[in-house]
């Protein structure tokens, strides 16, 4: 069993697992229209951080993607900010 340094830490890497499983999903896995509405729903929720939360949330990704090995997954990890809401779109 991996041990978390924080209940928050456990919690952001359950979300990225259920987020990163549902994107990867193919449509005999899971109904595509529901996939769209969970990623939307996660995406709507992070928008909904306070900046205080939004940087914690930041800094928990960051040290994810550090440590992450696959590549497939760190990518995703590095794209997370940006495609659920957390930072603005560059411009």
């Amino acid at each position: 069993m991996t041990e978390y340094p924080s209940l928050t830490r456990a919690l952001a890497e359950a979300l990225v697992d259920v987020l990163w499983f549902v994107e990867g999903c193919e449509d005999d896995q899971m109904d595509p229209d529901d996939a769209v509405k969970v990623l939307e729903g996660a995406a709507h929720l992070m928008g909904g951080l306070s900046v205080d939360q939004r940087g914690e949330l930041l800094d928990l990704l960051g040290e994810m993607v550090e440590e992450e090995a696959d590549p497939d997954r760190r990518e995703f990890l590095e794209d997370f900010p940006e495609g659920f809401g957390l930072v603005d779109d560059p411009a």
